[in-house]
């Protein structure tokens, strides 16, 4: 029987179908398929590309809304009268060695920290932080005429912040470096208060506002010298040059109009900040001295002292002194909480006698 049907075909052998399929590409084909993956690939990674940008746009205006992007900025576009300084006596800070000592860290490193703005009511930038570096580069440029001074690093506050912010954040650097005298912020609380912007007018409350981070006696300091600044006003002509000690207790000596006018016309005579604080211990020695005369003349025994076995005990105003052979550091806390308890209670029953 033939193998070939009636047309004279013969029966197509499977491998022979196979090997015809089995089509490798030609140069073209291989030629398309790569300009397609290529293609895909592009497609892809300019796909991902436009998401990667989306997303750092959004980022970006998130930060600039919230004012983490840093501008630079001409020093002639800046403006540093709008908002008061929180140090007194800016000339001497301009001419001060730490202020040449600055110019050379610049001179040498570049700006390091930026510098913080907002747009004013002119529409222009105002200085809210960093007075010193601004300052710092203004004398560079005006010293060397180098365009590497003409321009400051600076952070610009998004939108409108209330007025009392701007004082709070202007001081709060300083604060926190402890860069500045109790003089100096009594200084910002009385001009804050001056203030039309700002609705609190009592410099006193002002202090816990533009201060609040501060410990609660640090506040205290700086209220007492809110109180000897207003209450002496211009008579004091070295403010900064007042220890703390010595202007918190001369503003809790005041107890008068009288004496405060005494004081005034006292203080205008001076002619250096060392005169001006010897006036100032003299008034605290006579006004110390009034006090205790009027002590000794209603408690005339002001101390007595006696033991109980080897404990000597000292009593005064307000004071009850032990001391002891015993190390009472090494006492638990709680048996002196308790032992203090009793005595106390002891003290409000009235003597025991035993």
């Amino acid at each position: 029987m033939s193998s070939k049907n009636k047309f004279g075909f013969a029966p197509v052998e499977a491998d022979a179908v196979r090997q015809r399929r089995d089509r490798t590409p030609g140069p073209m084909g291989a030629a398309v398929r790569d300009v397609a993956d290529s293609l895909q690939e592009t497609t892809e990674a300019k796909v991902a590309q436009r998401r990667q940008n989306a997303e750092d746009a959004k980022a970006f205006r998130a930060a600039q809304d919230e004012g983490r992007v840093l501008v630079r900025l001409a020093l002639g576009e800046i403006s540093t009268d709008d908002l008061p300084r929180d140090r007194l006596e800016l000339e001497a800070v301009a001419a001060s060695d730490e202020m040449e000592e600055l110019k050379a860290s610049i001179r040498e490193r570049g700006q390091k920290e930026p510098v913080e703005v907002y747009v004013g009511p002119d529409g222009g930038y105002q200085l809210k932080k960093g007075w010193r570096r601004f300052t710092a580069l203004s004398q560079l440029l005006s010293e060397t005429g180098e365009d590497a001074f003409a321009t400051i690093v600076a952070r610009v506050e998004p939108g409108q912040a209330e007025r009392i912010a701007r004082y709070v954040d202007m001081v709060e650097e300083n604060v926190v470096r402890e860069d500045l005298t109790f003089a100096e912020m009594a200084q910002v609380a009385i001009t804050a208060a001056q203030d039309g912007g700002i609705e609190e007018t009592d410099p006193a409350e002002l202090v816990n506002r533009l201060y609040g981070a501060l410990h609660k006696t640090k506040r205290s300091y700086i209220r007492n010298f809110v109180f000897l600044l207003t209450v002496l006003g211009d008579a004091v002509q070295w403010p900064k040059d007042i220890a703390r000690n010595l202007g918190v207790d001369v503003a809790r000596a005041i107890k008068s109009p009288d004496q405060a006018e005494a004081l005034r016309s006292q203080l205008q005579g001076c002619s250096s900040a060392e005169a001006q604080n010897r006036v100032l211990a003299a008034f605290l020695d006579v006004a110390r001295a009034g006090k205790g005369a009027a002590r000794e003349a209603s408690a005339p025994k002001q101390k007595f002292e006696f033991f109980v076995g080897k404990t000597k005990v000292t009593a005064r105003e307000g004071e009850c002194r032990i001391v002891s052979e015993r190390d009472f550091a090494t006492i638990p806390k709680a048996r002196l909480e308790e032992a203090v308890k009793a005595f106390e209670e002891a003290l409000q029953g009235g003597p025991r006698i035993r």
